[in-house]
């Protein structure tokens, strides 16, 4: 219990014996709060898959097998040439879809759209 030191017009309570328990407010955290406390707690996650993700390195083209370097066969797009008919040239006997997708995908094309000029690698026969 406190003491009440009475005064003139007020009753102010006493400081309370050295200790004696008090009770502890809680802490309250505002949504301003929260969302700081909790990006605080995540910023070693990040930080942690951000290193992995810039430290990856590179993809791998191949698997060397220690023999000799690979080559490419390239063509030069001509004047009208569509990747369909230089597909059936290439390989009549396969599906020139297929032989379509590879080709862009060994040059890096979004589209089937090739221009005069431009040089293609060309999928290994097989």
């Amino acid at each position: 219990m406190s003491a009440v030191v009475m005064g003139a017009a007020n009753a102010v309570p006493a400081m309370p014996a050295f200790g004696s328990t008090t009770p502890r407010t809680r802490l309250r955290l505002t949504r301003r709060g929260r969302v700081v406390v909790t990006g605080l707690a995540a910023l070693p996650l990040v930080l942690g898959v951000l290193v992995g993700v810039l430290s990856s390195g590179g993809a791998v083209a191949g698997i060397d097998d220690g023999g000799a370097p690979t080559t490419f066969d390239t063509i030069e797009v001509g004047s009208g040439d569509t990747l369909w008919g230089i597909a059936e040239a290439i390989a009549p006997a396969a599906d020139p879809r297929d032989v379509i997708y590879e080709i862009m995908r060994l040059n890096g094309l979004d589209d089937a759209v090739v221009q005069p000029g431009q040089e293609l690698v060309l999928p290994a026969a097989g």
